[in-house]
C-alpha cells in the first residue's frame, strides 16, 4: 500500500506540472514537394515579451509551460517538444500584380497543429525563426517593431470580430537584425486555422502539377469545408466557399477602415482569415484613396481598391482550379466565371448590411444606400475621422448631443445638418433602442491607431519599455466599451503625430 500511495502522489504532482504542447502536423503528411523540413536557427539569449494567456487556454495549451524556460526555448525556436515537426511551406504568388513562381516561408516555420476548445485544428507557426530554402537571400529574421505591430493589430482585429490569424506569444532573440539600421530581433508565434494561401495553389498550377492541386484541394476541403466532401462538384464548391469567405472578410475590413497594405495572392488565405500584418493600418481621416504601405507607390492596395483586388485575386485562384472543374477547358472556364460573378453581390450584401447596422438602419429600405453614400461624401470632403464619426453618431441618434458632437468635425455644417435630419427621419421607422444598441456594437470607439502603435513600438525598441504596448493591447482588446481612463486612445493624431507610411517587416 505505501508504494501505491507514493505512486498516486507522484501522479498528482505530475498533473500539477506545466505540460508542453502535444502537436500534430497534418500538412507534414502531404507529399514532400508541398514543404521543406527545416529546423529553426537557434538564438543566443531568448527573453519572453508576452504570452497571450487567454488564447493559450482557448488552444488547450498550458500558459505556465509557455512562460517556463522550456516554453520560451520553443517560442524562440531553440528547442521543440518531441511532437513538433517544423516545416516551411511552399507557395507562389502575385506580388503587386507580378507573378513570382516560387516564394514560400522564407522566415517562418509551421511547428505543428493543436486542437482548440471548439475542436478545430489550429496551426502554430514561428515567424522570424531564421532562413529557410525559400528565404531568397534574406536573413529569415524579424525585427521587434513588426512583431509588436502584428501582435497589437491581429489581437485588435480578433476583438473586433474579424476573422484573423492570432498572436500567441512574442520573444526577443538577443540577436540584432539589420534593416535600415540595427534593431532588436524578435520572433512572433502566430496561430491560424491554416496557412494555405491562394499562392499555395498557384505554386502547383504553374508547374502543371494537377495531382498536387487535387491533393491540396482535398486537404483544404477536409480541414475547412468538410460539408463539400460528398459533392460531385466539390472543387467548384470550394471556389464558391472561398469567394464567400473572402467577400465577407474584406467587407469587415472596410467597415472598420482597415487597410491591409499587401493584398498579394500569397497573403490571401483559403480559410478566409486576415494574415500577414506587414504595412497594415487603420484609417484616421476618411479618404478612400488612403495608402500607408511604403512600397505601394501606385496605390494598388488603397482602401477603396480592396474589394476589387480581392476579386482579382480570387480570379487567380479560380484559374488554378480549372483542371479540377472539368476536363474540357472551356467548360471549366464557364463554370468558374459563373461562380466568380457571385463575389460582387456577396461583398455588397455584407458591406451594405454592415453599413446599415453602423447607422442603426435595421430594416432595409429603399434609399438607405444613397443616404449612407451621402455621409461618406461629407466625410471625404471634411476628412472626418472614420472611427469617431460612426461612434459619435451612435450617441446622437435622438439629436440631443451637446458640445463636442460629430457635427463639429464637418466643414459644411449646413450640409451635415441636412444629412443628419434625413437620417433621423429615416430612424423614426426603427426601434431606437435596438438601433442604438446595434450601432454601439458595430462602431468601435478604440482601434489601434497608427500613431499610437508607432509610439508603443518606439518605446519598446529604444527603451525596452513595453508599458505602452501592454496598454494598447488592453484598450484595443475591448474596442466597443467605454473606457474613461483610456480616453486618449480614442483620439485621432494631431498634425505632428500623423504617420503617413508603414513598412514591411522583411
Amino acid at each position: 500500500m505505501p508504494e501505491a500511495n507514493a505512486a498516486r502522489a507522484i501522479e498528482r504532482e505530475r498533473a500539477d506540472q506545466p505540460a508542453p504542447p502535444a502537436f500534430d502536423n497534418s500538412y507534414a503528411r502531404l507529399p514532400d514537394r508541398f514543404f521543406v523540413r527545416q529546423e529553426p536557427s537557434p538564438v543566443p539569449a531568448p527573453r519572453l515579451i508576452r504570452v497571450n494567456r487567454p488564447l493559450a487556454a482557448e488552444l488547450g495549451l498550458d500558459p505556465a509551460w509557455l512562460e517556463s524556460a522550456d516554453g520560451v526555448a520553443m517560442l524562440a525556436g531553440n528547442r521543440f517538444p518531441d511532437t513538433a515537426e517544423p516545416i516551411a511551406l511552399a507557395y507562389a504568388g502575385h506580388q503587386f500584380g507580378n507573378f513570382v513562381p516560387q516564394l514560400g516561408d522564407g522566415r517562418a516555420l509551421l511547428v505543428g497543429e493543436v486542437i482548440d476548445a471548439a475542436g478545430h485544428h489550429r496551426d502554430i507557426q514561428l515567424k522570424g525563426s531564421g532562413p529557410t530554402r525559400f528565404s531568397r537571400n534574406g536573413d529569415g529574421r524579424a525585427a521587434l517593431g513588426p512583431v509588436l505591430r502584428e501582435y497589437i493589430v491581429s489581437e485588435a482585429m480578433a476583438a473586433l470580430g474579424i476573422p484573423t490569424a492570432r498572436t500567441l506569444a512574442a520573444v526577443l532573440t538577443g540577436d540584432p537584425v539589420y534593416r535600415e539600421t540595427r534593431l532588436p530581433g524578435a520572433i512572433v508565434t502566430r496561430v491560424a486555422a491554416s496557412h494555405v494561401r491562394i499562392g499555395t495553389f498557384q505554386f502547383f498550377a504553374v508547374r502543371r502539377d494537377v495531382e498536387a492541386l487535387k491533393t491540396l484541394a482535398d486537404y483544404v476541403i477536409e480541414r475547412h469545408y468538410p460539408a463539400l466532401a460528398g459533392r460531385d462538384d466539390r472543387y467548384l464548391g470550394l471556389l464558391e466557399a472561398v469567394i464567400a469567405a473572402q467577400a465577407d472578410l474584406v467587407a469587415r475590413w472596410m467597415l472598420v477602415g482597415f487597410i491591409h497594405g499587401v493584398m498579394n495572392t500569397d497573403n490571401m488565405t483559403i480559410s478566409g482569415e486576415t494574415i500577414d500584418y506587414g504595412p497594415c493600418a487603420f484609417m484616421d481621416a476618411y479618404d478612400p484613396a488612403t495608402v500607408f504601405s511604403s512600397i505601394d507607390v501606385q496605390g494598388r492596395y488603397a482602401y477603396a481598391n480592396q474589394p476589387r483586388i480581392a476579386a482579382w485575386n480570387l480570379t487567380r485562384f479560380a484559374e488554378t482550379l480549372l483542371p479540377l472543374l472539368d476536363d474540357d477547358e472551356d467548360a471549366a472556364i464557364a463554370k468558374a466565371e459563373g461562380v466568380l460573378k457571385g463575389f460582387q453581390p456577396a461583398y455588397q450584401a455584407a458591406f451594405h448590411g454592415g453599413l446599415r447596422r453602423k447607422l442603426g438602419l435595421l430594416n432595409e429600405q429603399e434609399g438607405d444606400i444613397q443616404l449612407i453614400g451621402g455621409l461618406f461624401s461629407l466625410m471625404a470632403e471634411s476628412r472626418a475621422d472614420f472611427t469617431l464619426t460612426f461612434r459619435g453618431l451612435s450617441g446622437e441618434i435622438d439629436g440631443q448631443a451637446g458640445k463636442g458632437t460629430t457635427r463639429e468635425s464637418f466643414v459644411d455644417l449646413a450640409a451635415f445638418d441636412g444629412w443628419a435630419g434625413r437620417w433621423r427621419t429615416r430612424l423614426q421607422s426603427e426601434d431606437l433602442d435596438a438601433s442604438r444598441e446595434a450601432m454601439l456594437s458595430a462602431n468601435p470607439k478604440y482601434i489601434p491607431r497608427n500613431h499610437q502603435v508607432e509610439a508603443a513600438i518606439k518605446a519598446a525598441v529604444e527603451n525596452e519599455d513595453f508599458g505602452p504596448f501592454e496598454r494598447m493591447l488592453a484598450v484595443t482588446g475591448k474596442p466597443f466599451e467605454e473606457q474613461p481612463q483610456m480616453a486618449a486612445y480614442a483620439l485621432p493624431p494631431t498634425e505632428d503625430e500623423r504617420v503617413f507610411q508603414t513598412f514591411c517587416g522583411t
